[in-house]
């Protein structure tokens, strides 16, 4: 009965030990001498670890970001999943081109601290505006947006897209 109950919870520990490879070494200690304690009137588990387990857990698996710069070398950015504001979208083939060009100066114009890309993913030509880490970020901006561009204010919405973000406000 006791060789079936740790054969039970031997692979529900290992699946805790490896969705915890967060913890640092100090806490993954704790936690085995925890479930190795006697405590009274619930039972005795023995936890037997694999060293190749123990090297593990205590490492960040997440893979190191790349951090580019700039032309100029002026900025250092990581580019991550964050948030864009979508200007423009049209499939077009005659006027979308220009109208996405056109917008983008118009944007550049009054808020020239955004970054604005014009893409082409056929048969679409898109304009996207900033590099922002939450929706929140996006949405004030996407608001000023509407506010200054009532025109085609309605067709900006927040999307999903990968962002460039300067190294010294990744802590913030």
């Amino acid at each position: 009965m006791k060789f079936s109950y740790n054969l039970l919870l031997l692979p529900l520990l290992l699946v805790f030990c490896l969705n915890a490879t967060a913890q640092s070494q100090k806490q993954h200690k704790e936690i085995i001498a925890d479930l190795n304690a006697v405590k009274p009137g619930q039972g005795r588990v023995m936890v037997f670890e694999d060293k190749a387990i123990a090297e593990v857990l205590g490492r960040s698996m997440a893979p190191a970001r790349t951090v580019y710069a700039t032309g100029d070398g002026s900025v250092q950015y990581v580019k991550m999943r964050g948030f864009k504001i979508q200007a423009f979208s049209g499939n077009n083939q005659r006027t979308s081109k220009n109208e996405a060009y056109y917008k983008q100066g118009l944007i550049n114009t009054s808020f020239p601290g955004q970054e604005t890309v014009v893409t082409f993913d056929s048969p679409f030509w898109r304009l996207r505006v900033g590099n922002f880490k939450t929706r929140e970020d996006a949405a004030e901006v996407l608001s000023d947006m509407r506010k200054t561009f009532p025109a085609f204010g309605k067709e900006m919405y927040i999307v999903i897209d990968e962002v460039k973000i300067p190294v010294d406000q990744l802590q913030e």
